[in-house]
């Protein structure tokens, strides 16, 4: 039977919502404000922790001898309770006073997306700018809202304020999309994508109109079409193979620690 909904993090400060509504669907819920900057706690004591949850409880269905034993399928959506952002993209100056964010806090979830054992969707409702787009990018599949309900935009729009991408960023986009045209349109240029711009250009694969609930039972139901491949274990790992560069990339993004350096993010961190 599918679990209790499971809250990460305490009840008052609380950044995720993870709830498991069938034996074979688990849904990441980010609430973390209005419009879900990924910051330190949102990624370390909520996203992380909650896949830990799901590869566990699936791993443990695995064994459970049902007919359906083995599917399952990951859905992480932006706040329910409203239709404007899915994420808006790092805490930027929290992550910039942590030399070691990227290495320590961000890539680290990159990975464990780019490699989890069961599909993961995201159920974009929303703006999903920089981090955001990226995390989304992370994921296996992208829904996302028409944008006729509510005006809504993807963009990795770092250019435009000076932040340069780290080694993983940039290898995630060059190794998702094979266009060199897309590369410089999404990176060199800022391109704010509207939602059919985005699936003409193969940067999400569904647009879905209405709000929120509609958009999360589209996802649904591509979650319930792809989760018998997680049945036989190998879904993560034939991802291991096919981003190999990739996370070689991720690994190599690497930041020389010094004492001071090291001091600044465990501050940071703590």
């Amino acid at each position: 039977m599918p679990s209790d909904p499971i809250t990460v993090l305490p009840a008052s400060d609380s950044m995720v919502t993870l709830t498991h509504p069938t034996t074979t669907l688990w849904i990441l819920e980010l609430h973390n404000g209005v419009d879900n900057r990924l910051s330190h706690t949102l990624i370390n004591k909520g996203i992380k922790p909650a896949l830990d949850v799901v590869e566990r409880e699936w791993r443990e269905q695995r064994q459970a001898g049902r007919e359906d034993a083995g599917h399952g399928a990951l859905i992480v959506v932006g706040r329910r309770d409203q239709d404007k952002f899915f994420s808006n993209g790092l805490n930027y100056e929290e992550s910039l006073a942590d030399p070691n964010f990227f290495q320590q806090t961000f890539n680290p979830m990159l990975t464990r997306l780019l490699t989890f054992p069961i599909p993961t969707i995201a159920a974009i409702n929303g703006h999903c700018f920089a981090g955001g787009f990226v995390l989304a990018q992370a994921c296996d599949y992208r829904v996302m809202t028409d944008g006729s309900t509510r005006n809504a935009w993807l963009c990795m729009n770092e250019i435009h304020f000076g932040a340069p991408y780290p080694l993983s960023v940039a290898s995630l986009l060059t190794s998702k999309y094979g266009n060199t045209n897309l590369h410089r349109k999404i990176a060199l240029e800022g391109h704010r994508f509207t939602p059919p711009e985005a699936l003409k250009d193969g940067v999400i694969d569904y647009i879905v109109k209405g709000t929120t609930k509609d958009i999360l039972k589209a996802a649904e139901e591509v979650a319930n079409r792809v989760s018998v491949n997680a049945k036989a274990g190998c879904w993560g790992l034939i991802k291991r193979n096919i981003y190999k560069k990739l996370l070689d990339d991720v690994i190599q993004d690497i930041r020389l620690i010094n004492p001071l350096i090291d001091a600044a993010a465990a501050k940071a961190r703590l």
